[in-house]
């Protein structure tokens, strides 16, 4: 089989050699973090050659099922076939959205902000079921997600949630999922079950730990606030003043931290997410075609979403930018959003 495009073999397993090599050092072990990516990174090779060469043998063995089928007409041998041909379809779909990953920050870590927008409560609510389906989607996908800071709503869901989201290809995948996203549905918070439209807001940046962030933080240039945690936490973490909030007050950016156990935990944390935000402002002063990084967030609102979420009077999740849409809202709020995700990157590739 001829391979072409981005998908080389040969380099995968030039890069794969030289990966096992690294294992093999004395002090692979050193940098618990780095050696965790290698490791990610050699496991996402050789899954990445597996799906290629099962792939390539099941294509193979159809195509004599196909001769095969020529000489009679045996249905269940058609029906087989045509269950095999369909889930072909949908590996190289999948495969061929991993392999348009080539972009810088693709393979990078991510960090995701869910903002509560127009709706209170109702909005609140939309919040965590935004988290609990990027939650389902990562363990689907066996990315690791912590949470590193929360905030609860005033009766129920979340007013807003930051997540760090690790694996090879995370902000490649989730990048597209930036934007306001909007619910329409029957309240359970309405005693008169009216309908009620709700909206939320997506943030994905790149981890830049990678990078060489040449970032200066002088210390007149930030207020550092502390308070008393109110996330759900572990014995200790509500009783000190351990949660931090960190003000960059030239660029009014805010990062807050509450999850970690020490003051100091959380204010490093802070800090490298405050980095991450300020190195990214300086790569859109730099760089005209590093905008999309960031994008500009529209007024969380009618008007502004990139998909919608109606549970009444129907079913329907709809894209608004692929035109992409399914009536399987349920399994969509249960992490099943490849439909989406995969449709955008080849969009935008």
């Amino acid at each position: 089989m001829i391979y072409g495009g981005h998908f080389d073999p040969d380099k995968l397993n030039e890069r794969l050699k030289v990966l096992e090599e690294k294992t093999n050092e004395s002090d692979f072990w050193s940098n618990r973090r780095e050696s965790e990516k290698v490791i990610d990174e050699i496991n996402s090779i050789k899954r990445k050659l597996d799906n290629v060469s099962s792939l390539k043998d099941k294509i193979l063995s159809n195509v004599d099922l196909i001769d095969e089928l020529k000489n009679n007409e045996d249905l269940e041998l058609k029906q087989l076939l045509e269950e095999e041909v369909k889930s072909i379809s949908n590996k190289l779909d999948n495969l061929e959205v991993e392999i348009l990953l080539s972009g810088k920050y693709d393979s990078s870590d991510c960090i995701m902000e869910l903002h509560s927008g127009a709706g209170g409560t109702e909005a609140c609510d939309w919040v965590n079921m935004l988290y609990r389906m990027y939650d389902k989607w990562c363990f689907k996908h066996n990315y690791k997600i912590e949470v590193i800071d929360e905030e609860a709503g005033d009766t129920a869901g979340l007013k807003s949630i930051t997540l760090m989201i690790k694996g090879i290809n995370a902000y490649g995948y989730l990048k597209g999922e930036k934007g306001v996203h909007r619910l329409v549905r029957i309240s359970p918070f309405d005693s008169n079950s009216r309908r009620h439209t709700s909206f939320a807001s997506v943030d994905v940046i790149p981890n830049y730990e990678n990078e060489d962030i040449d970032i200066e933080i002088k210390d007149s240039d930030i207020r550092v606030d502390v308070y008393r945690s109110s996330g759900k936490g572990g014995q200790g973490v509500n009783t000190t003043d351990s949660a931090v909030r960190i003000t960059h007050i030239p660029t009014k950016i805010v990062v807050t931290c509450q999850n970690e156990r020490s003051q100091i935990q959380n204010k490093a944390t802070a800090m490298m997410v405050l980095k991450n935000k300020l190195y990214q402002l300086e790569l859109e002063k730099r760089e005209n075609e590093l905008v999309s990084l960031k994008g500009n967030l529209d007024d969380i609102n009618f008007g502004s979403q990139i998909r919608s979420y109606v549970m009444h009077p129907y079913s329907m999740v709809k894209d608004h930018r692929t035109n992409i849409e399914t009536s399987s809202v349920d399994k969509v709020m249960d992490g099943d959003i490849d439909i989406f995700i995969n449709s955008y990157l080849k969009e935008v590739r």
